[in-house]
């Protein structure tokens, strides 16, 4: 969360560390909240690839839908200009007019069927074409039930951004959030598009810092159920929990290292907020990594995991560093504002992501960590907890409009933004989930 260093770092920052702070300041902002799901998109890539997508045939009220979803994917990166295919009447073994499908500007074609078998699944077929080539670029068949349908159309909208684009499509992954309803807590996890949101974990005390483990099939969090703050670590098939961070004081902030097996965590066990690495499988066997006489916080893996980076007060106001985990002294990353917090590193560790206080609003920066270049991507007034998605082509994070809180996100170049959803209550901290099989 975001709001930590939004009070004076002195007296109560250094008592009681950024973490609780950091919650403290995020329950005064939450209020209810009741909205209808919604996509709002502005802003366009700047390249555009014209690509029509036709209902796939036979079954023509699922077809419609199937296309609806798969359109819908596309349109949200801003990098796609749709056009319209009614009445195509297209199936899988039609023979495709390039030329009259060129004509009316499509420069790709996707299409296709669906039927349903004796067992009740349904089969459907894919192909794409490239109308310029004349040749077919892709063509796959997948089977499902009703309730997998949904699944599917994201997994061809991933081949279509793949095939055309050549960056992996990211519309089957999920996403994580915490979201508030009156008294009740809950970690959430929905598909990229914010649709089918289930409940991961409900409680009646706060849950805070949710992330991912690199294959999907956990998520680290804090939670105060016990009356204190403790790290856990859940497997989403089962439900099992266990606690990882359990130590005196606050226990904040976990981040998986690349290879799932170790969390660095915030811990204030021996004074103030500094940086630790534990077992992902929990017990007693930890190892401090930074010592400042500051608070260090918000730790993040760098892609090798050899590094942590993090935000420290330790120059005065709080600011983003990196430390080896062999040792030595950490180097300043953020050298532009006086105020830049949580952290994220792109998936090929070339860009760093942070909140920045710029002109008094809370922002969305980029860093291009070669180059040194910011660039502000989002331009609200109360924008938090950022989060590449795992192709590093977008960004999800929290944002506050008409007095909401809402999950947001914008592409990794600032021109296309998006509110992904409004849902009953109060977002905080969404946190996009990795490529899995």
């Amino acid at each position: 969360m975001t709001s930590a260093f939004r009070i004076p770092l002195a007296g109560i920052l250094r008592k009681h560390g950024l973490a609780l702070i950091m919650l403290l300041a995020a329950l005064l902002a939450w209020h209810p909240a009741r909205a209808q799901l919604r996509v709002d998109i502005s802003g366009t890539g700047a390249t555009q690839y014209p690509v029509a997508i036709a209902d796939f045939a036979v079954d023509d009220v699922r077809g419609r839908a199937l296309a609806d979803v798969i359109r819908a994917d596309l349109t949200r990166t801003g990098q796609f200009r749709l056009v319209n295919a009614s009445g195509a009447g297209l199936n899988v073994d039609s023979a495709i007019a390039h030329d009259d499908w060129r004509g009316r500007g499509a420069d790709f074609l996707a299409y296709g069927s669906i039927t349903r078998g004796a067992d009740g699944r349904y089969d459907i077929r894919y192909r794409l074409a490239d109308t310029i080539q004349k040749n077919q670029l892709d063509g796959v068949a997948f089977s499902g039930t009703e309730q997998e349908l949904r699944r599917v159309a994201h997994q061809i909208a991933d081949r279509i951004y793949e095939k055309i684009t050549g960056v992996r499509g990211v519309f089957s992954t999920r996403i994580a959030y915490v979201l508030k309803q009156g008294n009740t807590y809950e970690l959430q996890v929905a598909d990229a598009d914010g649709q089918n949101p289930q409940v991961a974990l409900r409680s009646r005390e706060p849950i805070i810092s949710p992330t991912w483990s690199p294959d999907g099939s956990r998520l680290a969090y804090v939670s105060f159920h016990t009356g204190k703050p403790v790290v856990y670590v859940q497997n989403l098939a089962t439900s099992a929990q266990s606690p990882v961070a359990n130590f005196k004081g606050n226990n904040s902030a976990p981040a998986w290292s690349p290879d799932g097996s170790q969390l660095a965590v915030a811990l204030t066990r021996d004074g103030l907020s500094q940086i630790y690495v534990v077992s992902a499988a929990g017990g007693s066997n930890m190892r401090r990594v930074t010592r400042s006489p500051g608070i260090d916080t918000e730790p993040v893996f760098t892609p090798d995991g050899r590094s942590i980076i993090f935000t420290s007060d330790r120059s005065g106001g709080p600011q983003i560093y990196q430390t080896s985990l062999d040792g030595g002294d950490a180097r300043r990353l953020t050298l532009n504002g006086s105020y830049n917090i949580s952290p994220r590193i792109s998936p090929d560790g070339s860009t760093l992501l942070y909140v920045a206080r710029r002109d008094g609003a809370f922002r969305i920066a980029s860093l291009n960590l070669s180059s040194g270049a910011e660039n502000l991507l989002t331009d609200g007034q109360d924008d938090q907890s950022p989060s590449f998605a795992p192709n590093g082509m977008q960004v999800l994070y929290a944002t506050v409009q008409g007095g909401r809180s809402v999950l947001a996100g914008v592409s990794s170049d600032g021109r296309v933004r998006q509110t992904l959803s409004v849902l009953n209550g109060e977002i905080r901290e969404p946190t996009w989930g990795p490529f899995t099989r």
